[in-house]
């Protein structure tokens, strides 16, 4: 049976205000563009420790122009928290890789974003807490099964079918 139009607009009421609430967060963060980058490649590094990411990647998976990304790269690169490096692949390409200072500050950002998470759910129980995370993942899989059969109509001009 299918959810009750009740379920939905409560689940969609709640889904927007903790989307706002994280938006208005990260706007509250000093440098969070850099941060984001910084993560990425934390978060790549983590799943290919040998490997490293190029600046296209990045901007893929943060959904914003290349040339966003390529000036918080710049910026990260000075202060000495990414090292890039030719692509043997594609010698036009450079690969990002964390260097230990930026290895330490996304293991920092990492702890910092548990611990703050975790002060959210002070109050619940470790079921409550398993249950919302099996939800929100199975959430996030039928969202990406839905878009890949019908993608989401863009804004400005779509028209309601």
């Amino acid at each position: 049976m299918p959810p009750r139009e009740e379920g939905v607009t409560r689940l969609t009421g709640a889904l927007f205000a903790v989307l706002e609430n994280m938006r208005r967060a990260r706007r509250a963060i000093p440098d969070a563009a850099a941060l984001a980058v910084l993560q990425v490649i934390g978060a790549v590094e983590q799943d290919d420790p040998a490997g490293g990411v190029r600046p296209s990647q990045i901007a893929d998976h943060l959904e914003v122009h290349r040339s966003a990304v390529t000036h918080q790269l710049k910026a990260l690169t000075e202060a000495g928290y990414v090292t890039a490096a030719p692509d043997p692949a594609d010698r036009r390409a450079s690969i990002l890789t964390l260097t230990d200072a930026g290895r330490e500050t996304v293991d920092r950002l990492t702890r910092q974003g548990k611990a703050r998470f975790a002060s959210f759910v002070a109050d619940w129980t470790d079921e409550e807490v398993t249950e919302l995370a099996r939800l929100l993942e199975k959430f996030r899989a039928s969202a990406q099964a839905v878009n890949e059969k019908e993608p989401p109509p863009s804004a400005p001009g779509w028209k309601s079918r």
